[in-house]
């Protein structure tokens, strides 16, 4: 036997009953029953490799077999179902500002603020250049054997950006085999067809076991106007222009406009995406009491949005207009204004179409000790590279079109197509081109046992550099661009660390765990964190937890270091000048922001009522000081119309509403708190298997501002009661039945003063999966099975809803068949 089996009883069948509870799909026994002596296993949230899964923190688990019953395709898809999401992430129907990326939102505390591991270890931050967050798009499915969510603080483990939570992506070891995986979706409106294939090989090689793995896939775009539901678009950039408000009446003058813009023909519902993804682990003892594992990974990621042409916005100097263009534009005293506001759409470029090219590399090289007291030590080294292109097509440079409109201001002002060579010959359409990336460096070495009165203990040291970059076309640096002007950003920082955790079992009843970590960064000094955990067993097969912690989380790269970053926010203007709901924001960062703080507690029981059924309900709280946020602008602007001047100085605008250089820094000035309660049912008897996960949000607050049960297109969604349930039957030995819910709350709204209120909506999908033989497995299905349309949102952020928190596409059909050889 070697050396890494730990000598300790198996903990009961009662405990191990209960914590099955918090998964999504029933945790097997490591052992059997009455056994004296099994595997040590890691568990999310420690650096203490156990001997049992006895935690004081709540973890979910999702199993790789119920991730292919579902159909699911991507890591986002599957976690953006999970009831402890809310507020606001990018997926696939993320169209405007996404870049094509995926993320994860924990409590609806911010995608920079859910820590994500793959295999234990940190993933670079990924997308189209000085990001915060991973792109879960550079994560492939079918690598993918479970998927662990500790939801609870764990930044005195992990270290920064642990705050609300940890996602842990493990892949699939000890593979040996080939297996041959396709799947095909299509939408019943005929639309959105996607599909792709995997391939995955095991083998017994050099003493160990090689896993190689290649996979390809490709998402299908839905045009949002395809979509019943979706009202017309109405933007006041019309296609025949508008000088001052007013459109061409045909005959040489100017009417007020009667007409506006249907952008939805030209936007995506779904953006389209192709990946590849080619990765490979190898794990081997190397000698009798060492362990050597690798793991490699590489993404391509191409993908797309699609967006309605440019709307070009220029301020035009009438001095420079012929005057039966500018007679009609007279000031109270009868003088022609000094400016006037040309708009145009833009429809003789061509929408805009938005693509990104990343590529993602990953590679992680570890090495495990055994020692002859029980105890272990690791030294792991890992790089993570994120490079990225991306461009806009169809593109308006700003300057070119105005020195075009005062030279050809009969063909600019007569409402009529402009011809699209003409465009190209005066530079008005180019392509815009962007660049960026990010890097990471870690170097991490650990010691950690179990000694004879077992008291689990680990200590480990950590050196981690960071490095990001994003540079814009020059034309938008310049401001040339009609689309918002940008500043380049670049910056890195390097963070050292040091880390203790001990897990003592003080009675057979009683246990408690603890963590600390101090962390040095090169941007703003020292950081110490901690954690303390108890477990306690009332009376047979019934548990009490709790969990206290603090955390914080290091300002990023972009946050450090970005200049200024145009954003057009849906916004209510409260003096009523801007005609569009979209109103330019300046966003920008600032290189001497300070970390964020957190404390975070989880108190509950997990109980095994009886054999087969089980629940655990555990109470969380978090709260977030020193958060490096923006000031709420809707609120800011509200505040400034009502008289407030500071508001007014605050977000750079004036108290008779000039917009023109609103501006949003960030700063450490928020904080919010949310609390809530998670509750897990799960039921097994016969053929069936009922799991029932449900979130309920008590409060979510934001710079004094609640969110709670709230709804809105910049924050995203905050339903008050959120719940899945998972019915699974296997009919035959070799026919499994699934059946899914996801129900979500109604939630409030305010848009331009007026209350709205969405319905509950629930979400049924149904799966089959057959075997056809050992060797190979069949599975169909459909999402979404009543084609449940989303809920109108006035104030949402597309297609008059949330993208994010409802389904936009509608019934998919899928199928997916494997075959293992």
């Amino acid at each position: 036997m070697s050396l890494r089996t730990a000598r300790k009883n198996i903990v009961s069948r009662a405990v191990m009953f209960a914590l099955a509870a918090t998964s999504m799909t029933t945790v097997q026994a490591i052992a059997q029953e009455g056994a004296e002596e099994v595997e040590r296993i890691a568990v999310t949230g420690s650096r203490i490799s156990r001997t049992d899964i006895e935690t004081a923190s709540p973890i979910t688990v999702i199993s790789a077999d119920f991730i292919a019953k579902s159909g699911f395709t991507s890591v986002q898809e599957i976690l953006a179902m999970q009831p402890a999401a809310a507020g606001m992430s990018l997926g696939a129907t993320s169209n405007n500002g996404s870049g094509g990326s995926a993320t994860v939102n924990l409590r609806g505390m911010g995608t920079q603020r859910t820590l994500v591991l793959l295999n234990g270890r940190r993933m670079v931050a990924s997308g189209t250049g000085a990001n915060s967050s991973v792109d879960l798009n550079t994560i492939p499915v079918s690598m993918i054997q479970s998927i662990e969510i500790l939801k609870d603080g764990a930044s005195a483990v992990y270290g920064s950006d642990a705050i609300a939570g940890v996602i842990n992506i493990i892949t699939k070891k000890d593979f040996v085999g080939t297996e041959v995986t396709a799947d095909g979706s299509i939408t019943d409106k005929g639309d959105g067809e996607s599909g792709g294939f995997s391939i995955l090989h095991g083998s017994e090689f050099a003493g160990g076991n090689l896993v190689l793995g290649v996979q390809y896939s490709k998402r299908g775009e839905v045009i949002q106007s395809d979509r019943d539901f979706v009202p017309a678009g109405e933007s006041s950039f019309i296609p025949g222009g508008s000088l001052g408000g007013m459109m061409p009446d045909g005959n040489g003058g100017f009417k007020p406009r009667d007409e506006s813009y249907d952008y939805t023909d030209d936007s995506y519902a779904q953006t389209p995406n192709e990946l590849l993804s080619l990765f490979t682990s190898f794990n081997s003892e190397i000698a009798d009491d060492t362990e050597l594992s690798i793991d490699l990974m590489y993404t391509r990621r191409e993908s797309n949005q699609q967006m309605a042409p440019q709307p070009a916005n220029i301020d035009l100097d009438t001095a420079l207009l012929d005057d039966k263009y500018t007679d009609q534009f007279k000031d109270e005293d009868g003088n022609t204004l000094d400016s006037l506001n040309y708009r145009r759409r833009m429809t003789d470029a061509g929408p805009r179409i938005y693509g990104q090219e990343t590529d993602t590399y990953r590679a992680s090289v570890g090495l495990t000790g055994y020692l002859s007291n029980d105890s272990q030590w690791d030294m792991s080294v890992t790089y993570g590279r994120n490079d990225s292109k991306d461009s806009v097509a169809n593109s308006i440079h700003a300057g070119n079109m105005e020195k075009s409109i005062y030279n050809n201001q009969e063909d600019w002002f007569s409402g009529d197509p402009m011809d699209n060579a003409f465009l190209a010959s005066e530079g008005i359409m180019y392509t815009e081109n962007n660049e960026g990336g990010n890097e990471q460096f870690i170097l991490a070495a650990g010691y950690s046992g179990i000694n004879d009165a077992d008291i689990g203990y680990a200590i480990g040291v950590e050196s981690r550099f960071e490095s990001g970059y994003y540079t814009p076309d020059q034309v938008t640096q310049d401001g040339e661009s009609t689309a918002a002007q940008q500043d380049p950003t670049e910056g890195n920082y390097s963070v050292q660390s040091i880390y203790g955790e001990v897990s003592i079992p003080v009675t057979d009843s009683f246990s408690l765990e603890a963590a600390t970590r101090y962390d040095n960064y090169s941007t703003f000094g020292g950081a110490a964190t901690w954690k303390l955990g108890a477990t306690y067993t009332i009376i047979d097969g019934l548990m009490f937890r709790a969990v206290a912690a603090t955390g914080f989380r290091a300002p990023s790269v972009s946050e450090l270091y970005s200049g200024n970053s145009g954003s057009f926010d849906y916004l209510d203007d409260p003096w009523g000048n801007e005609l569009d709901a979209q109103i330019k924001v300046n966003y920008i960062g600032d290189a001497n922001l300070q970390p964020e703080e957190s404390e975070s507690f989880t108190a509950g029981v997990v109980w095994e009522v009886t054999e087969g059924l089980s629940t655990t309900v555990d109470y969380w709280s978090f709260d977030i000081t020193n958060a490096i946020s923006r000031v709420n602008v809707q609120v800011e602007m509200d505040k400034c119309k009502a008289g407030d001047a500071t508001a007014c100085t605050t977000i750079n605008i004036t108290q008779d509403g000039d917009l023109s250089n609103m501006t949003a820094m960030l700063t450490n000035i928020g904080h919010q708190n949310t609390s809530g309660i998670d509750w897990n049912v799960s039921y097994t008897a016969g053929i069936f298997r009922i799991t029932l996960d449900t979130t309920y949000l008590i409060e979510f607050e934001e710079d004094n501002v609640s969110y709670e049960g709230t709804i809105d297109g910049n924050m995203g969604g905050y339903s008050q009661l959120k719940s899945n349930l998972s019915i699974s039957a296997d009919i035959t030995e070799d026919l499994n039945l699934l059946y899914t819910a996801n129900y979500i709350q109604g939630m409030d709204g305010v848009n331009y003063e007026d209350v709205f209120t969405t319905d509950d909506v629930v979400y049924h999908n149904i799966s089959t999966a057959y075997h056809v033989n050992d060797a190979w497995q069949v599975t169909g299905g459909i999402k979404n099975l009543f084609d449940t349309e989303p809920e109108e949102v006035p104030n949402g952020n597309d297609m008059n809803t949330v993208p994010n928190i409802y389904d936009v596409v509608g019934r998919i059909f899928f199928v997916n068949t494997s075959y293992k050889f």
